[in-house]
């Protein structure tokens, strides 16, 4: 910054009055100079220094589950969205594991964010919420089952939806719904959990066997799924009805029945979860459970609004987000 000042021929505070963007005060034909001097030099300001001055990173960060899940890329554009209208930079940490979760944690424990939206399902415990909480981090997070203290809460009723969608394949006649599910579905808490709970009661609502035949892996990627249908339709009794917990599992499916000569939903009824844009203009439409209209920035807002009020936090919110059935062409 002094060389700039010196080659510029102003003070150090006129480049810090420019280069921070509190240039109200300095002419317009001194800021060209310092503007040009500080391309000249290739300068840029120091982000460690200004947030030793501030004690502020000026960026937010979001732990999410996985990489590649379309629900966390909305979330993900949503937060960009939001952190650019305010001159923040956002990060992203994987906790796809109790390791790794725990680095997240160190990580912000560390301060490299001024506040995290967290989306980490299963391994949420090992981010310990509580000793984030006492270093001061502004957390939104999005859980079925934490109590907020000192952070805001966002739930989603992923089971009640993924019943109603059930009870509709059902008593519209469907009696051999297949599950295809996420890998650690079967494991207990997360969201995946939820869906996997919720077509287990739907079975026994209705009276319904457990076939073990009609419940396997295949919801974390298209082809994945794919394979998973197509290896059902190869049963000796086949599925009159797939229940996958991903739209990306759920058009897979119906490419699967398709390719085996059979009709949506004649055949073969296919309903997904995530309601992603796509599902509206796949033929047949995919109905799906979601919400009715994708929309994360109440949960952004919730984040923001926390870091707008640092020194003197809000009462903990609790926001839930409309999750219903959405029938459509394919069941």
């Amino acid at each position: 910054m002094r060389e700039v000042a010196a080659r510029a021929g102003v003070s150090v505070a006129t480049v810090s009055y420019v280069v921070n963007g509190r240039d109200g005060r300095v002419g317009a034909a001194t800021r060209e100079r310092v503007l040009a001097a500080v391309q000249e030099l290739g300068y840029a300001p120091s982000a460690s220094a200004r947030g030793l001055r501030t004690q502020r990173t000026e960026r937010v960060c979001l732990v999410v589950g996985s990489i590649g899940v379309p629900t966390y890329d909305e979330m993900a554009r949503e937060l960009h969205h939001a952190a650019d209208a305010i001159g923040y930079g956002v990060i992203t940490l994987v906790a796809d594991s109790a390791a790794r979760a725990a680095h997240a944690h160190v990580l912000l424990r560390r301060g490299v964010a001024d506040g995290a939206l967290i989306w980490a399902e299963r391994f949420l415990p090992a981010l310990d919420l509580p000793a984030l909480v006492r270093s001061r981090l502004a957390m939104t997070v999005i859980d079925n089952t934490v109590v907020p203290e000192g952070y805001d809460v966002v739930r989603t009723p992923v089971r009640e939806a993924c019943g109603e969608a059930l009870d509709h394949l059902v008593t519209g006649g469907r009696r051999r719904v297949a599950f295809v599910g996420h890998r650690t579905g079967r494991e207990p808490d997360g969201e995946a959990h939820e869906r996997y709970m919720a077509y287990l009661h739907a079975l026994a609502r209705h009276g319904l066997e457990r076939d073990e035949s009609l419940i396997v892996d295949g919801a974390d990627d298209r082809a994945g799924g794919y394979r998973a249908v197509e290896a059902l339709l190869r049963l000796p009794e086949p599925p009159d009805a797939v229940f996958a917990t991903s739209d990306r599992a759920a058009i897979s499916a119906m490419w699967a029945v398709r390719d085996a000569g059979l009709s949506v939903p004649a055949d073969v009824a296919v309903v997904g979860v995530g309601n992603l844009p796509e599902g509206e203009v796949v033929k047949p439409a995919l109905s799906t459970v979601g919400q009715p209209h994708l929309d994360y920035s109440g949960v952004v807002r919730m984040l923001f609004d926390r870091l707008a009020a640092a020194g003197h936090p809000p009462e903990e919110r609790q926001l839930v987000l409309p999750w219903s059935f959405l029938r459509r062409e394919s069941a």
